[in-house]
């Protein structure tokens, strides 16, 4: 199918789309095949193999115990956390692992073949499964590629799946690839770049499935940061990375305490001069949140899963008239920001690559700042060229954004990054909105950009922890 807004934002588990939550969707697909194939019981033994950044920062990164639990059967869409701490805790216990659900085999983390020095052709995320019955015989083997924001590709079916996707925007009303041509629809139609994107899903999915998913999906960004407001001392991983958030919400309650900072209708009132600290606030505790291995929202992937949150958290709280506005103006505002940010990032996903391991931190990070940046332009009443402008703005100071987690956590300098990149998402949509929406510098032209840049740029700084920060700082 034709990428859409439900797959650039899906619900998962931290801490990467990329890492984890290909990986295990991966798993899940394999382990399904398997069961469908009526070969299960012959099943006597299981090989996993991880290949370039997966195997250099899969301990990290979650990879190992993401691919246990996909090869159990569960999905990263569905498994809930504390399903997560029970199955891994009794893996590690027992050192048994469940396959597909029905047959037990002798397997963990340990027993997982790691190659980080081998790079397949398609993607340095690269894995492949293989079982085998009693005589030594192959009963299933298949090789999947994690290609960012939990989006995975099976080897030898590539051409197959771009012909299906390619088939897939033929059906939409309104298909585009580019921003020109995002562009061009709305110049025809009269339509914002929000509409586009709605008609287009519209074309799968009723309005108010398409309504009721993305409030959805913001209802889960927003549990994501109660969760992670409530959570103490240190992240997991070794680093000793401090959570902040719960510190930082407490001051910020005390500092900004007023007795109208709740009306009538139960919405809470924030005062505008903190606006920036209520923007880091959430994303931070997102991402401290991901890096804790919780449940998160892709946007579009989950080391930058906080910056979207965070953004919209201020469109709801501190743009032009939002004081005065009713829930079904709020859930109208998340609707169209969704929308947008979401046609946003088809273009990264069609034209460039939304992989930290591939194209470096641009590609995540700046991605999400752009899609934010889109969003915000929309719901602030920015016409199509200016939310593309305010797009092309966020991405344009973000390229050549490298990949380096210290110790391949997704927590330095990867928490911070999204505070960053979201502040830098809100003045990339106001300036664009001085604007009459003409600019020098094209989308298209930016995201071509990312991609060549991505490509020139040496493999150590793409996700390896074999450069950068994670070099250059002692993990401990």
């Amino acid at each position: 199918m034709a990428v859409g807004v439900f797959d650039l934002f899906s619900i998962g588990i931290g801490p990467s789309s990329s890492h984890t939550v290909g990986p295990m969707r991966a798993a899940a697909v394999f382990a399904e095949e398997l069961k469908a194939s009526g070969k299960l019981a012959a099943v006597a033994s299981l090989r996993v193999d991880l290949y370039g950044s997966l195997a250099a920062t899969g301990h990290g990164h979650g990879t190992m115990t993401a691919v246990l639990l996909g090869l159990e059967g569960y999905h990263p869409e569905l498994i809930l956390p504390e399903e997560v701490e029970e199955r891994l805790a009794s893996i590690a216990e027992t050192g048994v692992l469940t396959l597909a659900g029905a047959v037990t085999l002798p397997y963990g983390v340990k027993d997982m073949v790691l190659r980080p020095l081998t790079v397949l052709p398609r993607h340095t995320n690269g894995m492949t499964f293989t079982v085998t019955d009693a005589a030594g015989d192959v009963v299933h083997a298949a090789t999947f590629f994690s290609v960012g924001g939990g989006f995975i590709v099976r080897e030898g079916e590539e051409d197959a799946a771009q012909q299906e996707l390619d088939a897939s925007k033929e059906e939409l009303p309104l298909p585009f690839r580019t921003a020109a041509e995002l562009l061009e629809h709305c110049a025809v139609t009269g339509l914002g770049i929000a509409d586009v994107m709605f008609v287009n899903e519209k074309a799968s999915r009723s309005e108010e499935e398409i309504r009721a998913g993305l409030l959805h999906i913001w209802s889960v960004m927003e549990n994501c940061v109660q969760t992670s407001l409530k959570r103490e001392g240190v992240l997991p991983g070794g680093l000793k990375v401090r959570r902040r958030a719960p510190d930082w919400y407490e001051r910020l309650k005390k500092e900004t305490a007023r007795p109208e900072d709740t009306d009538q209708d139960g919405q809470d009132h924030y005062d505008p001069r903190y606006w920036q600290e209520w923007v880091n606030l959430v994303a931070l505790a997102v991402n401290e949140e991901n890096a804790s291995g919780g449940r998160v929202v892709t946007a579009p992937t989950n080391g930058a899963a906080g910056i979207i949150p965070a953004v919209l958290f201020y469109a709801l709280h501190f743009a032009p008239g939002m004081d005065q506005a009713t829930q079904a103006d709020r859930d109208g505002v998340v609707v169209r920001f969704l929308l947008a940010a979401g046609a946003v990032g088809v273009l990264y996903k069609e034209q460039a690559s939304i992989s930290g391991a591939e194209v470096g931190c641009q590609g995540e990070v700046g991605s999400a700042s752009s899609m934010a940046a889109a969003g915000l332009a929309e719901v602030m009443g920015g016409s199509p060229a200016q939310v593309e402008n305010a797009a092309e703005i966020a991405m344009e100071h973000n390229l050549g954004l490298t990949c380096d987690p210290i110790g391949g956590l997704v927590q330095v300098p990867c928490i911070e990054r999204n505070a960053i990149a979201a502040a830098k998402a809100i003045n990339a949509a106001k300036m664009a909105l001085w604007g009459d929406g003409t600019h020098r510098v094209s989308l298209d032209e930016v995201i071509i950009t990312m991609r060549e840049t991505g490509k020139d740029m040496s493999d150590k700084y793409k996700e390896t922890a074999m450069g950068g920060l994670a070099v250059n700082v002692v993990e401990c």
